[in-house]
């Protein structure tokens, strides 16, 4: 298996001591509008009993100091806290009420914290420093402590001028990808089955931002609105920086565990591997499946697949249709396991061309390489997009593919 490189890009990480329990002013704060949305509050599902919240100043365990709001999820806010007994930053992520996401995520944890690997994926894997609950046992809400992060491989693609990463940096990125996703899959016993660029964050090299995001936040404190006893507040960004350590997979609240089969509905809409679309057993390959779409995101502009109609709608119809113009129509075996399957195949498995199938090839997309270098690369893809699970290659294959090696 190939070793990792001795770092990412950027200089060695350094860790810098700071003061503990901090006192932020309130006084100058910026107060928006109490009857407009903010943050966590425009999700669907948002309701104030669902959500705890935060306050910046709080001290939780008497040991961890809330110093600003980094930024929200779907089922969390994320807040860059003060460890007061180790003297040192961490992030604490807060759960809604009772979130099976929360109890997914720290299942997962507790999993990896007893694998203790050698492996050198093992580090390319969020792991959690602690973990408590706010709350009583009846009702709670999950919270999880690791060490901070910076930003999101999204955030940096969009950082570059064409917003897609360049191909030296996106080998290197899928190298330590599939490096954790070989050991969650073969030591680890981890489907992690929401593979995308937010839920990779790389490492901070200098500590120097986490200070200047304490010290800003004292100066100019975060907008925020007021209602009761509520406050929301804005999230604040980490200060650039050219340094960056490796990219890091996080975020297990969708994870399941074992390799055995699964039948649940999983992935977002465009990453939905073709199994799960047809609502038949899947496996670790969704993982494999959705790195191979992923990657086009990082390297090409616009999605792979869409999958929605003329309203814009998410549509299964126009998504089996996308995959048929790139993948060929599925195997017949495949479509006879699934009962979802007739109503956009007939019984000899041929399309039933209520929508029709795009006349386009993985060739015409492509348009960031040239000759034997877009060949090798589109035949990485191929690896990994297909539609039967079994034909997908693994992690640790997909290591020593010609494309990924290639400088």
């Amino acid at each position: 298996m190939p070793r990792l490189p001795h770092r990412f890009f950027g200089r060695i990480f350094s860790r810098r001591n700071a003061s503990p329990v901090r006192h932020f002013a309130q006084s100058n704060a910026q107060l928006l509008d109490s009857s407009d949305k903010l943050e966590e509050e425009t999700l669907p599902w948002y309701s104030q009993d669902r959500f705890y919240h935060v306050k910046i100043g709080e001290i939780f365990q008497s040991r961890y100091q809330v110093v600003g709001k980094l930024g929200f999820g779907g089922y969390s806010t994320v807040w860059l806290s003060r460890d007061l007994q180790q003297h040192k930053y961490v992030t604490l992520k807060v759960f809604e009420r009772d979130s099976s996401e929360g109890e997914r995520e720290l299942e997962a944890y507790k999993r990896l914290d007893a694998a203790r690997s050698s492996h050198d994926g093992a580090m390319l894997v969020r792991t959690a420093l602690d973990s408590f609950q706010i709350g009583t046992t009846g009702s709670f809400f999950q919270c999880l402590v690791h060490k901070p992060l910076g930003i999101s491989l999204r955030d940096l693609r969009l950082r570059f001028a064409t917003s897609i990463l360049p191909e030296k940096l996106v080998k290197l990125t899928l190298l330590h990808l599939l490096l954790a996703l070989d050991y969650l899959h073969t030591e680890a016993g981890i489907i992690h089955t929401d593979i995308q660029e937010k839920n990779i964050m790389l490492g901070i090299e200098d500590d120097s931002i986490l200070v200047d995001f304490e010290e800003a936040e004292k100066s100019n404190p975060s907008p925020r609105k007021i209602v009761g006893d509520r406050v929301i507040y804005s999230s604040r960004k980490l200060k650039k920086t050219k340094e960056h350590g490796r990219p890091v997979l996080c975020d297990f609240g969708q994870a399941r565990f074992g390799l055995e089969s699964y039948s649940s509905d999983i992935q977002p809409h465009i990453y939905r591997a073709p199994e799960v679309i047809l609502r038949i057993p899947w496996d670790q390959k969704v993982d494999i499946w959705n790195v191979g779409v992923m990657t086009w995101d990082l390297f090409e502009k616009g999605h792979l697949f869409y999958g929605r109609d003329s309203s814009k709608q998410n549509s299964d119809i126009h998504h089996l249709a996308e995959m048929i113009a790139l993948l060929g129509p599925p195997p017949t075996e495949m479509l006879q396991s699934s009962s979802y399957a007739s109503d956009f195949f007939d019984s000899q498995g041929k399309w039933k061309e209520a929508v029709p199938v795009p006349s386009t090839t993985l060739e015409d997309l492509e348009g960031n390489l040239q000759g034997a270098q877009q060949e090798l690369f589109l035949a990485f893809l191929r690896k990994m997009l297909r539609w039967r699970p079994e034909d997908r290659q693994t992690a640790r294959d997909l290591l020593s593919d010609p494309w990924l090696r290639s400088p």
